[in-house]
């Protein structure tokens, strides 16, 4: 048996949870959790159950009881209550590699709850101090956001920078844990 599962086929169960800050499309193989996706929509959905049937070479299930995707279910729903501050899941880190992937773990394991870092500073965290650009294209191709916080990565100059799930997006997780205040309306 390998991480997949019997017969060594790959498969992906998916599901789509209520958020604090919308529908996120969760997925899970084997080896754990493997996607997280913003404003999981139709549109959008489709077009993440498309990378995953390619990527995985095998169609991706819907599983909204499945056991892989319990404890991520539980864990955001700790986080989005504001009770849960760090994440304990295994992760499937297959739809990323090279430096992308150095970075990504460093910023799971190394910028905590509450906490920001600059894309320069993370850039030197993982050996390349002049690679600022090549962090922003890391957080953009983040497969696992939120549970690998890239929200947490900002411009040196303090302002925001950018973000997949779009800046209000952003702003509201930021929120949720302190760094920013809430908004006023």
């Amino acid at each position: 048996m390998n991480s997949y599962g019997l017969g060594g086929e790959p498969t992906v169960e998916w599901s789509v949870v209520d958020s604090g800050i919308g529908p996120l499309l969760l997925a899970a193989t084997g080896a754990g959790l493997v996607n997280v996706s913003f404003h999981a929509r139709p549109a959008v959905r489709d077009a993440v159950l498309d990378r995953l049937r390619t990527r995985f070479a095998t169609e991706p299930v819907e599983a909204p009881g499945s056991a892989r995707l319990a404890e991520p279910v539980r864990e955001l729903a700790a986080y989005f209550a504001g009770v849960r501050r760090d994440f304990d899941l295994a992760l499937d880190w297959s739809l990323t590699s090279g430096f992308h992937r150095a970075v990504l773990r460093e910023l799971a394991s190394g910028v905590p709850y509450g906490t920001v870092v600059g894309y320069g500073e993370l850039a030197a965290r993982v050996g390349r101090p002049e690679g600022a650009q090549a962090v922003g294209a890391a957080m953009g191709a983040n497969p696992l956001p939120v549970v690998v916080p890239c929200h947490r990565v900002v411009e040196s100059d303090g302002g925001l920078g950018g973000f997949g799930g779009g800046l209000e997006t952003k702003r509201q997780l930021l929120a949720l844990e302190g760094v920013l205040p809430e908004p006023l309306f």
